[in-house]
């Protein structure tokens, strides 16, 4: 599973926006620009003195966009005011080499290059050139664990290139903006208090090899993913850029190079081209990149038509898609259209990112409203409408519904409620966490009832909380490894322990249910290490097990930071659904 992440915001100068766009352009119509091209004005930030700047939210996948050369350029293009670029390789005669050695294979085995000629920088362009490398590394790159960017002074180093591992003692370098060398051992003990560094430091730690990029006399350019070296180090009088993308996923270094070499080939005295690398592979074989090569995908207007809602001619959705940087033609059968798919959109992987774009550019408020032509009768899930129906009984005996995160950190479903670590392994694990409170998907709903009572035990006692919600157990039966198990939780907090409490909700819950007292429900005693020992019962429903209540042991309190008693009730309530 991955996390989802915040959408990019990117940073736009209002004086550039004037300048590139037409000094027509108010707030309220830079909006309605963004907003006719599929994109959002997030906030107009007029803090800054010296220029107001508009914060602009992204789509993820549109990492042309990421800075505000790739926007302003794109924008331009929808307005009509410039062509779509064509992006060519230019023959510098005797191409730079870089060999990748097989030492890499166990660390980070691809890398990738390309060289910038002729490039006339401003501060503001530098800024900016350094800040699309920082958003692509935490997004194409999820912070530089995939791909890891390296740019440097070309002129300041001499190829041809090597790439390979050495033992971390053996690398010796200055590394950017310090004054001395440093082994790499040494490196990664300093950066561990650099508040931008430590958090990559992870990547190597523990590995017997580290990677490490040299020129021709032994100079290191970078170490990655965590530093370049100070000798190559750019600034506004750089005039040729080597670029280097080392990586663990091919496709993606491949997509952060052709990124950074077309959104800042128009700053070279031959505007959009780029001098090819050869990249020679641990078997021999020499690879050319980037590969700027146009692709084309065959799409039908009249199916395009239809999937959008619209009716357009193939003329003129032709003519919406080259508004998009896709440039287009119709076929002389009158439907058939031919779409160029340049190397800056990585995005439109199927023809409906293609569709997709055709609406965007007729605008999705230019879309008439239709009613569906199928007719179908929907209904509740009878899980959700068994919920549904206790919620509101619940809520009547007192309780107050809550809604917690379905994820928590791993000491949440073991230690911190009085199990071992190990119970954690039985969870489904997020991949990427953006936080530690984030790394499993939970396994029982008492957890996020705690974390709530903790955060409002200021409030007027007792606290009465309940949550029907799902927990995800892990299942080898299950097609995808794992099942959803819808759960009631409730919990009591207060002066007294109010056991006697969460019992009485407990049978309410099952008379709702309509189980029979002692017939086809009881309770026996049970131990666990999450209660107060004799103080917890296990639910025994038609001889099955189906949850647990009791009064929570002092030490779960304390981890929580609760200082008076607490009762919790917890019941699969999935067996009941019709």
């Amino acid at each position: 599973l991955l996390l989802n992440r915040e959408m990019p915001i990117i940073s736009v100068g209002k004086k550039a926006v004037l300048a590139e766009l037409g000094s027509y352009l108010t707030d309220e119509k830079f909006s309605d620009l963004l907003f006719d091209y599929g994109l959002e004005l997030d906030e107009v930030d007029d803090t800054d003195q010296n220029d107001v700047q508009y914060r602009v939210e992204l789509p993820a996948n549109r990492y042309d966009l990421l800075s505000f050369d790739g926007l302003l350029r794109a924008l331009k293009v929808f307005q009509g005011t410039i062509k779509a670029p064509t992006y060519q390789l230019t023959d510098p005669g005797k191409k730079l080499t870089l060999t990748i050695e097989p030492s890499t294979s166990a660390v980070r085995p691809h890398c990738v290059a390309a060289v910038l000629r002729n490039v006339t920088l401003s501060a503001e362009s530098l800024a900016s050139f350094i800040d699309l490398q920082d958003k692509l590394h935490m997004n194409l790159g999820r912070r530089r664990t995939l791909v890891a960017i390296g740019t440097h002074d070309l002129d300041t180093i001499a190829g041809p290139f090597k790439y390979c591992a050495q033992p971390p003692d053996q690398i010796k370098f200055k590394p950017l903006n310090q004054e001395r060398e440093f082994s790499a051992t040494e490196l990664m003990e300093f950066y561990k208090s650099d508040n931008n560094l430590k958090a990559y430091l992870h990547i190597l730690e523990n590995q017997p090899l580290y990677p490490v990029i040299y020129d021709s006399k032994g100079v290191v350019l970078s170490m990655p993913p965590i530093i370049n070296g100070d000798h190559s180090k750019m600034s506004v009088n750089t005039k040729n850029i080597f670029i280097e993308c080392t990586a663990v996923d091919l496709t993606k270094a491949r997509i952060v190079l052709n990124t950074i070499v077309t959104l800042f080939s128009q700053y070279c005295s031959s505007q959009f081209t780029v001098e090819p690398v050869d990249v020679i592979q641990t078997s021999g074989n020499a690879v050319t990149y980037p590969n700027l090569t146009n692709r084309t995908e065959v799409i039908s207007s009249c199916l395009a038509n239809k999937k959008i809602g619209i009716s357009l001619s193939s003329v003129d959705t032709a003519k919406l898609l080259t508004k998009m940087c896709l440039t287009s033609r119709v076929d002389p059968d009158g439907d058939t259209i031919h779409v160029t798919i340049p190397p800056t959109r990585a995005d439109i992987l199927h023809p409906c990112d293609i569709y997709e774009d055709i609406a965007i550019a007729h605008g999705y408020n230019n879309i008439a409203m239709s009613v569906p032509q199928t007719n179908t009768v929907a209904h509740q899930f009878p899980v959700n409408k068994l919920s549904d129906k206790l919620k509101e009984n619940i809520a009547m005996a007192g309780f107050t519904e809550v809604f917690t995160f379905s994820l928590c950190s791993s000491a949440d479903i073991s230690t911190n409620i009085g199990k071992e670590a190990a119970a954690a392994s039985d969870a489904v694990v997020v991949a990427n966490p953006a936080t530690l409170e984030f790394q499993v998907v939970r396994t029982t709903l008492i957890p996020g009832l705690l974390k709530t009572v903790a955060s409002n035990r200021k409030m007027p006692l007792p606290l009465r909380l309940f949550e029907i919600s799902d927990v995800v157990l892990l299942d080898r039966s299950s097609e995808v490894g794992a099942r959803n198990e819808r759960r009631v939780a409730a919990i009591f907090y207060g002066r007294s322990s109010g056991f006697e409490v969460i019992h009485g909700l407990l049978d309410r819950i099952l008379q709702l249910l309509e189980v029979v007292p002692f017939k086809e429900y009881r309770i026996e005693e049970a131990q666990n290490s999450m209660f107060f020992p004799n103080r917890c019962a296990r639910i025994v429903v038609n001889e099955v097990e189906l949850g647990m209540f009791g009064i929570l042991h002092p030490e779960v309190l304390k981890n929580y930071d609760l200082p008076l008693p607490c009762s919790v009730l917890e019941l699969n309530i999935e067996p009941f659904v019709c």
